[in-house]
């Protein structure tokens, strides 16, 4: 089957960074960045994007154009024979269905709250009834399912137009939208009434609020808003690679999407830090800030129900567009491992996501009682944490590894496919950085994010954890060192 092609460069970059684009960017970024001293933090954060992000994204293209396969097939194509590189593909395959599993129901919430914002039912209302309303909306459980399953079908509906009429197309005009409407609203924000403050708290770096956080707690969270805002390590990437021609390097490419992904970061800063100020309100982090702090916000604006009705369009905009390029991904599984047609594919493909996402839904109503992570904890907490904590890190370490690696794809090969076509080229002398350096880097951010998950739930469970991310740690180098056996004349792959 020929394998499918971008209709054009802008495309290519607009689809990958609608991928790596999220609402995390929206929830997380802004608090972060106040939090640790506002511009300074942004300064530490840039460079981490520069010393680790792109180049473990240059090396998930890189594996995707060489094979011009998903991730299902892409180590088979590219390995040397007789190495176990080929079971990596599993942290891939299993890490996209589980990031639909909760992404869904997420952006399910946004085009609920879009809804609803349009039909103006926040006007008038109190800050414990916006509570309340978020409340009650994960107790409904026909309302959270109805919501996750249509953006289910919306995202494979894109999917079933192909890659050039559906996912490039669509994506595109998505983007666009999606930046609009963000520039709108930040220009909106920043000229509210007493924004001021917001915009100095946001950008004026505060180094003696450095120095309360810890630098090195400092240092750790840019590093590790760095490494995980591309969302690298699960293939999610790397499909992309797979349908771009030779005619661009693919660190500039690399360099262009990461520059978009921190522009929505950056100014989704100056939508919500300046209007929180604004309106007396201390910027919050996670679902709080999305759901309540900012609905509170918009209700108090003149035409806050037309302000509250673009930002959560903009959310479900982004949420789509890393929804519909997982989708691709899995549709690609299914298209490679078994040569089906994109059609069947995608109709199998959106029976099984649309099954594994009722477990997330189920889990803040009728499944409640079961917190697997402790007490308050959630089935889309485990979910998220399997994905976040463990395979984005895990799989970018095994891309890594597999590009430099003698017995992998090898640095040569790596730095032939990075720098063929015009553009920026990839340094052949970062070879001992890229090969040593930045997986010692993974590995810190691997295991101290174990660390902070469980330190303070008993010496007991933190012990347990932490050998169980060990031994995950260790399966990944034992697929970089190991080889297939034969026995009785068979060569087993498995």
């Amino acid at each position: 089957m020929k394998r499918e092609r971008f209709g054009s460069r802008m495309g290519f970059i607009l689809v990958s960074a609608g991928c790596a684009i999220g609402i995390g960017n929206v929830w997380k970024f802004p608090y972060i960045c106040g939090v640790y001293g506002g511009a300074a933090f942004i300064l530490i954060y840039l460079a981490f994007l520069l010393i680790l992000g792109i180049p473990v994204l240059v090396c998930e293209f890189a594996v995707g154009r060489g094979s011009r396969k998903s991730v299902a097939l892409s180590f088979e194509e590219l390995a040397p024979e007789g190495t176990l590189w080929h079971r990596l593909k599993y942290i891939g395959i299993f890490g996209c269905y589980l990031l639909m599993m909760f992404y869904t129901m997420v952006g399910g919430w946004m085009m609920y709250y879009c809804y609803r914002s349009f039909r103006g039912e926040f006007a008038g209302t109190s800050p414990e009834q916006i509570s309340g309303a978020f409340g009650g909306m994960l107790l409904d459980l026909p309302t959270m399912a109805f919501w996750t399953i249509l953006i289910c079908l919306i995202g494979f509906a894109v999917c079933m137009l192909g890659l050039k009429s559906g996912v490039e197309r669509i994506t595109k005009w998505m983007m666009a939208a999606l930046l609009l409407i963000m520039l709108i609203l930040a220009v909106h924000s920043v000229f509210l009434e007493g924004a001021a403050a917001g915009i100095r708290f946001y950008l004026v770096p505060d180094f003696q609020r450095m120095v309360e956080s810890g630098i090195g707690n400092v240092v750790f969270a840019a590093l590790s808003q760095a490494f995980f805002t591309l969302s690298l390590g699960i293939g999610a990437m790397l499909i992309f690679g797979s349908y771009l021609d030779r005619s661009h390097s693919l660190t500039g490419e690399a360099v262009s999407i990461t520059a978009l992904d921190t522009f929505v970061a950056l100014t989704a800063g100056f939508i919500v830090i300046p209007a929180c100020f604004a309106y007396g309100i201390e910027p919050g982090a996670g679902p709080s800030l999305v759901f309540i702090t900012l609905p509170n916000i918009f209700v108090q604006m003149p035409g806050g129900f037309l302000w509250s009705a673009l930002f959560f369009l903009f959310l479900t905009f982004a949420a789509l567009s890393t929804i519909i390029a997982v989708f691709e991904n899995i549709i690609a599984f299914d298209m490679d491992l078994f040569g089906w047609t994109r059609q069947k594919s995608v109709l199998v493909s959106a029976v099984l996501v649309i099954l594994l996402s009722m477990p997330a839904v189920l889990g803040y109503n009728v499944l409640s009682m079961i917190q697997p992570l402790g007490e308050g904890s959630t089935i889309m907490d485990l979910e998220d944490f399997i994905v976040s904590n463990n395979l984005l890190p895990l799989g970018s370490l095994g891309y890594v590894l597999f590009c430099t690696r003698k017995n992998g794809w090898g640095w040569d090969r790596f730095i032939a496919e990075a720098n063929a076509g015009t553009g920026r080229s990839f340094p052949k002398g970062l070879k001992n950085y890229v090969a040593y350096g930045i997986p010692c880097i993974i590995v810190v951010i691997y295991l101290k994010g174990y660390y902070d998950m469980f330190a303070g739930k008993g010496p007991v469970m933190l012990a347990g954890w932490m050998t169980a991310a060990v031994v995950f740690l260790l399966f990944v180098f034992y697929c970089a060192v190991g080889k297939r056996k034969r026995y009785f004349g068979k060569t087993f792959l498995f």
